[in-house]
């Protein structure tokens, strides 16, 4: 974690305070979080079937990246009072917003594999 007052940390402020589409990237940024959002968007679910759904993560990352995700406001954690405590997650209004965007980003994906021959990036996570 950098310090706040950091250079790197005052740009990323400054950016993400300034900058519509950096603050976007920085909310679904990363390796993981757009396969989760993208997961969420089609449906709720529980953290075992996330984990499943998701080739290579770790608990370890997925429980940072929901973390940082229902910081963020985008998606949200519904426990329910049973024994044993059953979670969920889901998107928030806020985050299913974001529909659009995750389906656009995923069709440029799919069409720059499919134009620059790159089969080797390829994801079963969408």
């Amino acid at each position: 974690m950098r310090k706040d007052t950091s250079t790197n940390a005052l740009n990323e402020k400054f950016i993400n305070d300034t900058c519509g589409m950096g603050r976007a990237l920085n909310i679904v940024g990363g390796r993981w979080k757009p396969a989760i959002l993208y997961k969420l968007y089609r449906t709720t679910m529980r953290y075992g079937e996330l984990k499943k759904s998701i080739d290579g993560i770790s608990e370890r990352m997925l429980v940072a990246q929901l973390r940082e995700l229902e910081e963020d406001k985008v998606i949200e954690r519904i426990v329910y009072p049973e024994v044993p405590p059953r979670v969920e997650y889901r998107l928030t209004d806020l985050g299913r917003t974001m529909g659009p965007m995750l389906e656009a980003m995923s069709n440029w994906g799919d069409l720059h594999r499919e134009k620059t021959g790159d089969q080797t990036k390829g994801s079963s996570n969408d």
